[in-house]
């Protein structure tokens, strides 16, 4: 009787086994996928990776939903403003001057990186994972840059003197770049300062030293003011000395650098930001409650920017007019003043999430990485103040990265998941 049991049982027991091991292989699938997805972030002509890593990934996310075989929370202080900030986005898609332009980049550039952040927040969920995260783009960072930098000045031929990247990267503009490879230096700096063995300590400086080439030889002002207020932040607490060496270094290098010719008093009040500006405070005027629509491409092919520029002083009036150039001013063109709020909602409540971190962290781990999160921000902000930032993929995903890794924080401080 027992060897019948026994015999119509084990096939069942053995299937539960199986099933149990498919499921969790999946479920440690999906760090893998999106650590690629990661990885190749900054990486030009690898869409195809990026596409198949993302959506693989949510794939088995849906699946594992599905049967109910991995925990998967909603819960972060981010999800209301984020929420609001969705809703209001999508609501605008019914009064955009571009319907179809609106509700591409509603999906492609909200939505996905929404997506996107909750994957991140649920299977990064641990410090190990979440070291391993910033590992994957600071190697991934230092690739980009030295491979950028070999072949416009070695293969190229380019001089010093010329600014790095022009035209080189279309999905990462010179402007841009600065955003991934600032990034990529306040992690770097985050790890060379723990107690990490000498192996660890040459890699990061081995990568430091391309980022950084990378980041001065765009001479681009806005990424240089970004790499110097974030590294301050980062450093100053603990490093006060070497703040100090940072910014010596950072004067001689724009003394003696072609980069002093981008801080002149032309180059800065006469500059086509001041116009494009200009004009997007007049079209914001026009449409300021839902804007003209979420869609990037909107402004650039929908709105009569000749009608717009009459208004533009001689001195200030350039026919280059592409986008605002400022994520502030960009984000309330296209979602108008109330969008605009509901996005500072956004920032305020990543603040609060950094101070509790910071002020209230249980451990030197959450403090300093809460301290790190906030360097990182800051770098983002003060780019977008001169850049619409959220207008290509790549430099997109650095915000959602920023955002996911403050929730992990929060989370484990919070009593979320192992922590082990």
């Amino acid at each position: 009787m027992f060897k019948i049991f026994n015999n119509s049982l084990k096939p069942q027991l053995e299937k539960l086994k199986i099933d149990f091991k498919l499921f969790e292989s999946l479920n440690q699938s999906i760090p893998i996928l999106l650590g690629i997805f990661i990885f190749f972030n900054p990486i030009p002509h690898t869409t195809s990776i990026k596409e198949i890593c993302f959506y693989l990934s949510v794939f088995i996310v849906l699946v594992l939903l599905l049967f109910k075989k991995t925990k998967f929370s909603l819960k972060t202080p981010l999800l209301l403003p984020l929420g609001l900030f969705v809703g209001w986005a999508f609501l605008s898609i019914f009064f955009a001057v571009n319907k179809e332009n609106s509700i591409h980049d509603f999906f492609s550039h909200l939505l996905k990186y929404i997506v996107l952040y909750y994957i991140l927040i649920n299977f990064f969920n641990s410090r190990k994972r979440l070291v391993a995260l910033s590992w994957t783009i600071i190697i991934s960072v230092s690739i980009f840059s030295i491979g950028g930098l070999f072949y416009y000045y070695f293969i190229l031929g380019n001089s010093l003197a010329t600014r790095y990247a022009v035209g080189l990267f279309p999905e990462v503009p010179i402007n841009f770049i600065g955003i991934v490879t600032v990034f990529a230096i306040i992690l770097s700096l985050y790890h060379i300062f723990k107690d990490i063995n000498l192996y660890q300590k040459a890699v990061l400086i081995i990568c430091l030293l391309p980022l950084f080439a990378a980041t001065v030889l765009t001479q681009s002002r806005g990424t240089l003011i970004a790499l110097t207020l974030a590294t301050i932040v980062q450093l100053f607490p603990r490093n006060k000395r070497t703040v100090v060496v940072f910014l010596v270094g950072m004067l001689f290098v724009v003394a003696v650098s072609p980069i002093k010719n981008r801080f002149t008093f032309n180059s800065i009040f006469h500059n086509e930001r001041i116009s494009i500006n200009y004009i997007t405070n007049k079209v914001i005027k026009d449409y300021p409650i839902t804007g003209i629509g979420f869609g990037m491409l909107t402004f650039v092919n929908d709105i009569d920017v000749v009608a717009y520029s009459k208004g533009v002083p001689d001195k200030l009036y350039t026919k280059y007019i592409h986008t605002p150039h400022n994520m502030f001013l960009s984000i309330a063109v296209r979602v108008g003043l109330v969008g605009l709020a509901l996005f500072l909602y956004i920032v305020f409540v990543f603040g609060k999430m950094c101070w509790q971190c910071i002020k209230y962290g249980k451990d030197d781990f959450i403090r300093n990485w809460g301290h790190c999160s906030v360097s990182a921000f800051v770098a983002f902000f003060v780019i977008g103040i001169f850049e619409p930032v959220f207008l290509f993929h790549v430099t997109s995903i650095v915000f959602y990265v920023i955002c996911s890794m403050i929730t992990i924080l929060w989370h484990l401080n919070d009593g979320g998941k192992s922590s082990k």
